[in-house]
């Protein structure tokens, strides 16, 4: 009885699988990358939410922490303003890194920043805000994301309905 091997054989062969074990560890590698790429933003989101956190229960650490001019404000209405823009800012932060983090779709943020631009006190933070976008590189996610809220703003203002789910479109990608 004859038996038949299958597969290569010969120089070839050692050649095939190098470039197969090449590219399987090529994939392993960005993978292992994208890991730590992602554990490293997961624990930079974690920092960001303790910073703000101190800042929010701590008037004086939030005038540190929050850069909005607040002088034209009654100066007894500015703690509580400067909690609620810092409060404002990790809520944004948190969808824009879920976002990032492969957690929620391009549709989805749209519909959190949707739900968070019903907050009066997240509008007035965003606009008191817009100067510290304008240095953001045009291309960068983080603009793209800021010109959805943007959008979202303004077609909620334009809108003639209280039905505001179902106000605007996302941008493309």
């Amino acid at each position: 009885m004859v038996t038949r091997k299958l597969g290569l054989r010969g120089p070839g062969s050692a050649a095939t699988g190098l470039v197969l074990a090449a590219g399987a560890l090529a994939v392993l590698t960005r993978q292992q990358r994208r890991c730590i790429e992602l554990r490293l933003q997961i624990e930079q989101q974690r920092m960001h939410f303790h910073l703000l956190s101190k800042a929010i229960d701590d008037p004086e650490l939030a005038a540190v922490m929050s850069t909005v001019d607040l002088s034209s404000r009654p100066e007894p209405e500015r703690p509580r303003l400067r909690r609620q823009y810092l409060f404002a800012n990790a809520l944004y932060t948190h969808a824009l890194q879920s976002y990032l983090a492969g957690y929620i779709n391009w549709q989805e943020l749209h519909g959190h920043l949707r739900v968070l631009c019903q907050s009066h006190a997240v509008r007035e933070y965003w606009e008191a805000t817009r100067h510290h976008r304008d240095s953001l590189a045009r291309a960068s996610t983080e603009a793209h994301v800021g010109r959805m809220m943007d959008r979202i703003v303004r077609d909620l203002d334009d809108a003639d309905t209280d039905e505001w789910w179902v106000v605007g479109q996302p941008l493309e990608e």
